[in-house]
């Protein structure tokens, strides 16, 4: 089933992708909660319009996304958690965790746009993909270190 997005669906795509999905997803969650229409052939031709009315917005947003990258790049980010034994951690650094300290430094990214590879459960150095806009997405890299007591 092809559906066109209208609003951003984490693991999914962003407002007005068209995307393809199965049928019960569709008909079940996305349009009933007002998340996407069908793709038919006018739905297409309208939402083709509206991109090329909204590409200077686009780049604006496109420009914002590599300023913020930049900023990345600069950011040496270390992740203190509570250890219970060793390397292990007493919980797991999560999206919303990386999110909050990116905040605290200044920068704000949704923990929606945060995708991390998997659980992490010890200290080391891990990366994250974070997707800033469509056409724009950055490796982060980030370390998880011991809190001193």
């Amino acid at each position: 089933m092809e559906l066109i997005l209208k609003q951003d669906v984490e693991n999914l795509g962003f407002k007005d992708d068209i995307v393809k999905v199965k049928n019960g997803f569709g008909r079940n969650f996305l349009i009933p909660n007002g998340l996407a229409m069908l793709a038919t052939d006018s739905n297409k031709k309208v939402l083709t319009e509206k991109i090329k009315q909204s590409q200077n917005k686009q780049k604006e947003a496109i420009s914002d996304a590599n300023k913020i990258v930049k900023k990345l790049e600069k950011l040496d980010l270390k992740l203190k958690a509570k250890s219970v034994e060793g390397e292990k951690l007493f919980g797991s650094i999560t999206n919303s965790d990386i999110s909050k300290s990116l905040s605290d430094n200044g920068i704000e990214v949704e923990k929606k746009y945060i995708q991390l590879s998997s659980n992490i459960k010890k200290t080391g150095s891990y990366s994250a993909i974070i997707r800033l806009h469509r056409e724009v997405s950055f490796d982060f890299p980030f370390e998880v270190i011991k809190e001193q007591k």
